[in-house]
């Protein structure tokens, strides 16, 4: 077989499957007729969470939709996305919860009371048909630490407007929350520079 056969060949096994493949990606998108907004937790070990998050930001503001983003834990100390948000993206409301990592804080009473301090903003996000995207960063570990009340949370999400979308991050969040989210994404820890003893990089770790 010449080499125009073969390329010919190749073409055309190339074309059958990928026919075949945009028919099922065509029957998939006709069989999603919903529409509404969005739950999505992403959780796992691995690194990308927040940073994720962040990409869906920037994305909702490409469409001039209404943001809003509330980070716990995060504020203590220099944040990246932190920066960027309050320095150029004004139209996104943005609050930090401020305390640093609760095991520097190691301080239950003053953790408890700041992220109920920082749970009225985003229940008021929440409630807010405004909003077409909000992102609760970090969220899961206040809920695992039990310093918000978890089906009052739970509640909120669920109940908040029709056409707004909801972004959840943080390792864990437990079974309820698991159970409200339409989209979970499990980011995996294969490797992590850190244990090798490379130092967080500004710009891409915070």
């Amino acid at each position: 077989m010449s080499k125009s056969e073969q390329l010919s060949a190749r073409q055309k096994a190339h074309k059958a499957k990928m026919a075949k493949h945009k028919s099922k990606v065509d029957a998939s998108i006709a069989a999603a007729q919903t529409e509404r907004g969005i739950a999505l937790l992403m959780t796992g070990n691995g690194k990308g969470k927040t940073s994720s998050a962040m990409g869906m930001v920037i994305r909702a503001l490409g469409y001039e939709q209404k943001v809003g983003v509330v980070q716990f834990i995060k504020g203590a100390q220099d944040c990246g996305e932190g920066n960027f948000i309050r320095t150029h993206c004004p139209a996104v409301d943005f609050y930090q919860m401020g305390t640093g990592f609760t095991w520097n804080t190691q301080d239950i009473e003053s953790d408890t009371k700041a992220a109920e301090r920082t749970w009225e903003y985003a229940a008021r996000m929440l409630s807010d048909e405004q909003y077409n995207l909000v992102v609760l960063d970090e969220l899961t570990y206040m809920l695992g630490y039990q310093y918000l009340d978890k089906d009052k949370v739970i509640n909120a999400i669920e109940k908040r407007p029709t056409e707004q979308s909801v972004v959840v991050t943080g390792r864990g969040g437990g079974r309820k929350l698991r159970a409200v989210m339409d989209t979970i994404s499990d980011v995996k820890d294969i490797r992590h520079g850190y244990r090798h003893g490379l130092k967080a990089r500004k710009g891409v770790d915070y």
